[in-house]
């Protein structure tokens, strides 16, 4: 399906049913959201890297008006909160610079067929590799779905994944091709954290009196 989308172009990566949160202060910005919230229709954020709007980005609803809106559920001059939602992706046909009566820009888009149905969620031992990188990392990830129900969307912003990855990621069209993406990522990173430990404990040693067991010379 092909149709005209507002844009807010971001540097980052969203996926799809991911929330987020989004403070707002530029003028062109608060006149979208704002339109957005008097129509009932979305909004798109398509991923800038280096300087340049990629391709693809996701669609977004606005799910809850935070701080600095009026009566009438507008958000005023000095801007405000909102909460958002990914809800697919799109492949952007034509960037419209000029809106009329508009201050933002927006894009003529083709929204992406997603998958249907139950999805195959996360092997164990996947789930394993990842509190493995994080142990490594010295950080807690406490994920808000339980293990069974996790999918790679669930995890992808927690694996230390470039912005360029997130986005190779994201256009993975099945969720087994995303979890091999995963699998090869952090089977390069891994070996790499694990010598670190073993260089960091080995520099710790240095200098201190350790328990040595002597060997025979045959």
């Amino acid at each position: 399906m092909t149709q005209f989308l507002p844009i807010f172009p971001l540097n980052i990566v969203v996926f799809p049913q991911e929330g987020l949160n989004l403070h707002i202060f530029e003028p062109r910005y608060i006149q979208l959201i704002n339109d957005c919230i008097r129509t009932q229709k979305p909004f798109g954020i398509p991923t800038m890297m280096n300087g340049q709007v990629q391709e693809r980005g996701a669609l977004m609803h606005v799910t809850e008006q935070s701080q600095g809106f009026d009566a009438d559920g507008q958000m005023g001059e000095s801007g405000g909160d909102i909460r958002t939602n990914g809800v697919s992706t799109f492949r952007i046909l034509e960037i419209v610079k000029t809106v009329p009566d508009k201050m933002y820009q927006g894009a003529i888009v083709h929204m992406d067929e997603r998958e249907r149905g139950e999805l195959p969620s996360i092997p164990s031992q996947l789930l394993a590799l990842i509190r493995t990188l994080h142990g490594l990392l010295n950080i807690e990830k406490k994920f808000s779905l339980p293990d069974p129900e996790l999918r790679s969307f669930d995890v992808a912003h927690h694996l230390g994944l470039s912005l360029e990855e997130e986005y190779n990621l994201r256009e993975l069209p099945e969720e087994r091709q995303r979890q091999e993406f995963i699998r090869r990522h952090l089977g390069r990173v891994l070996p790499t954290l694990q010598a670190m430990e073993q260089l960091k404990e080995r520099a710790r040693l240095n200098g201190h009196f350790r328990p040595l067991t002597g060997q025979s010379i045959d």
